[in-house]
């Protein structure tokens, strides 16, 4: 019998999270970091390999380049617990949930430059990203019924009673 997690651990995650102690291939995968997959050539070995069609490429080379900058993968969460935690870390800050709001507002194709500055603002405070959850969540952030980023959401404005009640 699996568990929810184990049903949701991507293979390329898998194979990225065997890589946290080559710092060398970490450089590599940090050079495509803004760039158009393709244009850091360091990344085929790495990325190439798991890529099956055009239509997901994007997203491998997103969360290689993404795990590159900050290798804490962690094995629960979505990004709206993980910024959620981070704004906890900063005392409930506005401007990190004002940067969210943003980040729930971007289409695919815009994602990839506030996906990268949120995950440093994570590695800047030691929180663990789902990168498995994250890959999957690149594949529906384009669903029209938004489930992710209503899921998103949901993690960061958590009902908490003693908030509510005032």
């Amino acid at each position: 019998m699996t568990t929810e997690t184990e049903e949701r651990r991507h293979p390329f995650v898998s194979y990225l999270e065997g890589l946290v102690d080559d710092r060398a291939a970490l450089a590599e995968l940090r050079r495509g970091l803004g760039r158009e997959p393709g244009e850091a050539p360091g990344m085929y070995p790495y990325v190439v390999p798991f890529v099956r069609n055009s239509y997901d490429e994007d997203d491998y080379y997103l969360i290689a380049a993404l795990f590159g900058l900050h290798p804490s993968s962690g094995a629960r969460g979505n990004m709206g617990e993980h910024l959620y935690a981070y704004a906890q870390a900063l005392g409930d800050d506005a401007a990190t949930t004002r940067r969210f709001t943003q980040l729930l507002r971007q289409r695919r194709a815009t994602l990839d430059t506030p996906l990268r500055q949120h995950i440093a603002m994570l590695k800047s405070k030691d929180i663990p990203v789902n990168f498995h959850q994250l890959m999957l969540d690149l594949r529906g952030w384009d669903h029209d019924e938004k489930y992710v980023q209503k899921r998103w959401a949901s993690a960061y404005w958590k009902y908490e009673p003693s908030k509510s009640n005032r």
